[in-house]
């Protein structure tokens, strides 16, 4: 897939825009203000490949607890500042790696130059977010109504503050609840501006209908081969955004983390229960950092053809299924010894090609208390 070509931006040990990977992000749900919490949650994002996560600031005890929390966090942190300049000053100071700021609600151009001023010695990038509920009324005015034109507009209004301020180390987002709409913004900026671009469907919804409608929308602007980092917004368990914003970037082939799963759908021609199994499947992959093609198949009309063509599969029968690694069947068994025959050759084939332990994905040291880790 061409990728549109942008500037680099470094976010701590992540680089965004370039030739690098796209990246996935999430956002912490805690108070910040509760550092073991917090430090507990990034921790678990990062056990499932999170590799940005932002924390908001609303205040200055929220930008006192980022002195704790950076020097701990296995992730590079992102400080999310509206309204109050100081505060941005203040997570500056804490050692943040990114800052998110819309210049346009910090209150003045002399407040914008002060932080830019500042980020800029520091080597921090700015990501300017607009989005469809933060429109300024001027824009509204403009254009009448919320439409990608008016997310573009007020974007790159953004933008330019920075840049007369000679800053340039500047990611940007033009996020809306409703996908046709964000496909279009990011579209139009991406001819319009060299910087990397952060993409997301902004509100999307609950875990389910967020993750299909995030697909959607995330996906669509990525397969036009625009789009550095990603994050899908939903009201859930953040791990659950970075699990389905590494689906959507296997699914277009722009990352390998975990294991690549097909399964076929459930219909009258299974003869084995095929929705517990690939359910039952799936749930044990998650703990397999290794990009390994496993196929669960239900009958013999696709089945077979399916599993050959995967790392390792099952096709399927009355009451029981063969396995298949690299297209050779290597084992017939009985409908309850499926899935345990089946995470045996899984973890065989992650260990021998590319090395991992019999270690959960998930089991990442504690959290430190008190001391920086590396």
């Amino acid at each position: 897939m061409h990728r549109s070509q942008t500037r680099n931006v470094r976010v701590g040990k992540v680089e965004i825009g370039g030739d690098a990977p796209v990246s996935v992000q999430s956002m912490t749900i805690t108070d910040t203000r509760d550092v073991d919490a917090t430090l507990a949650q990034i921790y678990q994002l990062a056990a499932e490949g999170c590799e940005i996560v932002r924390l908001a600031v609303p205040d200055p005890e929220a930008a006192a607890a980022l002195h704790e929390i950076k020097p701990r966090s296995p992730l590079p942190v992102v400080a999310d500042i509206h309204f109050d300049h100081r505060l941005a000053l203040l997570a500056l100071e804490a050692g943040i790696d990114k800052l998110r700021i819309n210049p346009g609600n910090i209150g003045s151009r002399e407040r914008t130059r002060i932080v830019a001023r500042e980020a800029r010695a520091r080597g921090v990038p700015i990501r300017i977010g607009a989005n469809i509920g933060s429109l300024s009324k001027a824009t509204l005015r403009t254009f009448g109504r919320p439409c990608a034109e008016a997310l573009v507009a007020s974007a790159l209004e953004d933008v330019r503050v920075l840049e007369d301020l000679d800053f340039h180390d500047i990611v940007i987002s033009v996020k809306a609840s409703e996908a046709p709409m964000m496909i279009a913004a990011y579209e139009m900026i991406s001819g319009q501006t060299p910087y990397p671009l952060h993409v997301g469907v902004t509100e999307a919804g609950t875990a389910w209908a967020g993750a299909l409608k995030s697909a959607v929308g995330i996906g669509a602007v990525l397969a036009r081969g625009i789009g550095n980092t990603i994050r899908v917004s939903l009201a859930a368990d953040p791990v659950e955004e970075v699990r389905a914003g590494y689906e959507i970037l296997k699914s277009l082939g722009l990352r390998t983390r975990g294991v690549q799963f097909v399964a076929c759908p459930s219909c009258g021609r299974a003869e084995v229960d095929i929705i517990q199994i690939a359910q039952e499947v799936e749930r044990r992959l998650r703990t397999i950092p290794a990009p390994v093609k496993v196929a669960v198949m239900g009958c013999a009309v696709n089945g077979p053809g399916e599993a050959r063509m995967a790392d390792l599969g099952i096709a399927c029968g009355r009451g029981m299924g063969l396995i298949f690694q690299d297209g050779k069947i290597v084992a017939s068994l009985p409908e309850d010894r499926l899935i345990d025959a089946l995470m045996e050759h899984v973890w065989k084939v992650a260990r021998e090609r590319y090395g991992v332990t019999e270690e959960p994905a998930s089991a990442l040291p504690s959290v430190p208390a008190g001391s920086p880790t590396s």
